[in-house]
């Protein structure tokens, strides 16, 4: 009765031990089971902490952030295309309301998705800041002892030898700590353990998604991306008045802009001549020259596509180019109103075909002596294919360039105060100049070639071409850290899954025939395959320093196997 006793006992201590090994393995702090808030508001707010830093609702609330983008990319959004919001608006007259009071118009700087964030930033804190303690407690710490039975190791493997203890356990220290083992003698046993890295995979993993989220939220409220079209000759200034189009960041103000000026100098563009990649561009760059600052010594260098120029914090990209049409324009008197003034064309395909607008404001009088505007609808061919042919540019080069216009006269509406486009003709005050026939006058112009308006009321000429870039001048503060806090999210995340923290133990003692009995065992903090086969290898490094000694038990002659063959997992 009392030796079943006395088994009893021990393989309940066995038991607290192995779960005590088992359990120091995780730097995870332990959750306490949410209690009924016998302690009131204070008990609450403790319950409501744990499950906010709670790993399983740091990750549900991951999925709800990524889940809360999704209408940011289906749905236009504000910052981005309010012309398309404004279309939206238009198309669904019941449904757009409900979007806007759902902040569905502006995902990203609604209540909503703020919320949201917000808890994932506190939570993955709450997470990190514990474990961190914990496990730097763990590196200051050493492995803790051997259990009593190693028998109840996952893998255990065990040989008798005649080497003493003392050499043994020597050997065995010596060994684990070659194989990059934090190990100690302790007692009748060595303690090792290995995989710290796991750890650390985990905690850069959890802390690169904090930077990550940070440079992500600052870099939306900080930003900045303007457009704008120059001409070869033209020059441009970092001023929100030079924009073409601009948007920022709901924090951004006019004093992020950095000081910086450019000079379009040259467009060169060269195209495949022929094969299936006719017309494709070979050359597409820009030379400029820019400053810095106001008093900024000057600079020479070209911009390409994907190479754009970076000042301080801003980036210069080329993305578009195109032509601009050169005219004068002469009145009924014969006077100039417009001299050899480029009007900048939009592309409408990849051969550069081209439409705008030609609008002359003031100076121009008309046979009558009237004052009045004049407004041309201008299409422009880089390579006209000939007479006959359809009003597409064959080429993006400037191989035989034709202008066609259409002559309007007028009020163009641009003192209403009403906001317009440079490249669009409102004509619902312009009157049409007609042909002959009673039709809308139109003409088509090469190089030199003159357009007689109508009725001796002027003329216009179509002078040469001139080539324009467009640029788009970017600020994204913040992305380096993003990009910075991904790489190390992924090596992260793959030393988090892919290292094996696992502990060895290494006893020698001596046996009741004076014969030492080494034992050996490892636990891993997860079911790892290749933790018996690291043991087995261990062991048989050690069994080639310490042989196996002759059972006394069997015959004299015949040598144990060598544990290597003999470890196993239970």
């Amino acid at each position: 009765m009392s030796k079943t006793t006395t088994d009893d006992s021990r393989k309940a201590g066995d038991d607290q031990e192995l779960g005590a090994a088992g359990s120091q393995l995780s730097t995870a702090p332990k959750e306490e089971a949410p209690t009924l808030p016998a302690m009131g508001v204070i008990g609450w707010a403790r319950w409501f902490w744990r499950q906010l830093t709670s790993m399983r609702v740091a990750l549900l609330l991951l999925l709800l952030l990524s889940l809360g983008a999704i209408p940011g990319s289906l749905i236009p959004q504000d910052g981005t295309d309010p012309t398309k919001v404004d279309q939206f608006y238009q198309d669904h007259e019941t449904l757009a309301p409900v979007y806007e009071k759902l902040g569905l118009f502006h995902v990203y700087s609604s209540v909503w998705f703020s919320a949201i964030y917000i808890l994932l930033f506190v939570s993955l804190i709450g997470c990190i800041v514990p474990r961190t303690w914990q496990f730097v407690g763990q590196l200051r710490g050493r492995p803790p002892r051997a259990p009593r039975r190693l028998t109840r190791l996952p893998a255990y493997t065990t040989w008798r030898t005649g080497t003493a203890p003392e050499e043994v356990r020597e050997a065995a220290l010596k060994l684990l700590k070659q194989r990059r083992f934090r190990a100690h003698l302790d007692g009748d046993a060595v303690a090792a353990e290995k995989g710290y890295l796991r750890e650390v995979g985990n905690l850069a993993f959890h802390i690169a998604l904090i930077v990550m989220l940070i440079a992500f939220a600052w870099g939306q409220l900080f930003k900045y991306e303007g457009n704008k079209l120059v001409l070869e000759g033209d020059g441009f200034s970092n001023t929100l008045t030079q924009y073409d189009d601009f948007k920022s960041g709901n924090l951004w103000s006019q004093d992020d802009l950095d000081p910086f000026s450019f000079t379009l100098k040259d467009f060169k563009g060269t195209y495949e001549t022929s094969g299936p990649n006719k017309g494709t561009p070979r050359t597409f760059e820009a030379r400029i020259t820019y400053s810095e600052g106001a008093y900024g010594k000057e600079k020479s260098t070209t911009v390409k596509v994907n190479e754009p120029l970076e000042i301080d914090g801003s980036k210069v990209y080329l993305v578009s180019h195109g032509y601009a049409p050169i005219v004068t324009v002469k009145d009924a008197d014969g006077n100039v109103v417009v001299d050899h003034e480029a009007y900048a064309l939009l592309p409408l395909d990849a051969n550069v075909t081209s439409s705008g607008a030609i609008k002359v404001m003031d100076g121009y009088r008309n046979a009558k002596g009237e004052k009045e505007q004049l407004g041309f609808n201008a299409f422009f061919l880089p390579t006209y294919g000939g007479a006959g042919s359809t009003m597409l540019s064959t080429f993006p080069a400037l191989l035989n360039p034709m202008l066609a216009l259409s002559a309007y006269h007028g009020d163009l509406g641009v003192d209403s105060g009403i906001p317009q486009s440079v490249y669009q003709l409102d004509d619902k005050n312009l009157k049409e100049f007609k042909d002959s026939d009673g039709e809308l006058y139109k003409k088509q112009l090469k190089v030199g070639q003159t357009m007689q308006l109508p009725g001796g009321n002027g003329s216009v000429t179509f002078e040469g071409i001139q080539e324009w870039a467009g640029f788009q001048v970017t600020a994204q503060p913040g992305s380096g850290w993003a990009l910075g806090g991904a790489l190390v999210a992924i090596f992260g995340l793959a030393g988090s899954l892919f290292i094996q923290r696992r502990r060895v133990w290494v006893r020698a003692v001596e046996g009741p025939d004076g014969v030492t009995v080494v034992e050996m065992a490892g636990l891993g903090r997860s079911e790892s395959a290749k933790l018996p086969e690291e043991l087995g290898d261990l062991a048989g490094v050690l069994y080639d320093r310490a042989p196996g000694a002759p059972d006394t038990d069997t015959d004299p002659e015949t040598e144990p196997s060598a544990p290597a063959e003999r470890a196993e997992k239970k």
